[in-house]
């Protein structure tokens, strides 16, 4: 009698178990969200202004200031290199979770990048970059203005001078030029 109740029970979770694995190879894959053919996110979400460049951010410098050579393991930063590109600049928390970005999202954006949130550059093909200040002491130190300006230029296309570098996959663009007086 125990060995049929015990064959019984195998049988019905074997039975559910392959139920439940065709239940969820059948269920819908979740929704991402809207993507051009060039990879933006939510192409109809238009930065302020369009795509023209609204003005410049960042100085041309050496790829790397004293402060960021010094700070450096052994002195030597990782390699980047000189890069100027346009783009909007958005905060990535809500792009890369929500997709949003532009004119109607700037309220929120202003907010996000003034609360301490990535800062980010979104090309018009869909390319996205980290901005960050460049100086590596005062950007620790809380001495320099870079997070102000992106707020003030947030949803707006802006051209972009820094040092570009590379790791795993991240893209990012120090820029100089924004040390408090």
């Amino acid at each position: 009698m125990l060995k049929k109740i015990t064959l019984s029970l195998t049988a019905v979770a074997l039975a559910a178990g392959i139920a439940y694995s065709q239940d969820k190879a059948a269920a819908p894959a979740p929704k991402a969200a809207t993507k051009a053919a060039g990879g933006l996110l939510q192409p109809g979400m238009e930065p302020t202004g369009g795509w023209t460049s609204a003005g410049e951010m960042g100085q041309k410098g050496e790829l790397w200031t004293n402060t960021t050579n010094g700070a450096a393991v052994d002195n030597k930063p990782v390699p980047g290199k000189a890069v100027t590109l346009t783009g909007e600049i958005v905060d990535l928390s809500c792009y890369l979770q929500l997709g949003k970005h532009g004119d109607k999202h700037a309220s929120c954006g202003k907010k996000c990048i003034t609360n301490g949130q990535a800062i980010g550059l979104l090309t018009k093909s869909g390319d996205l970059y980290l901005l960050i200040d460049e100086e590596h002491d005062p950007r620790r130190d809380g001495l320099t203005a870079f997070r102000s300006a992106a707020s003030d230029n947030f949803a707006k296309v802006m051209t972009v001078t820094g040092t570009q570098t590379a790791v795993n996959g991240t893209k990012a663009v120090f820029v100089q030029g924004y040390l408090k007086k």
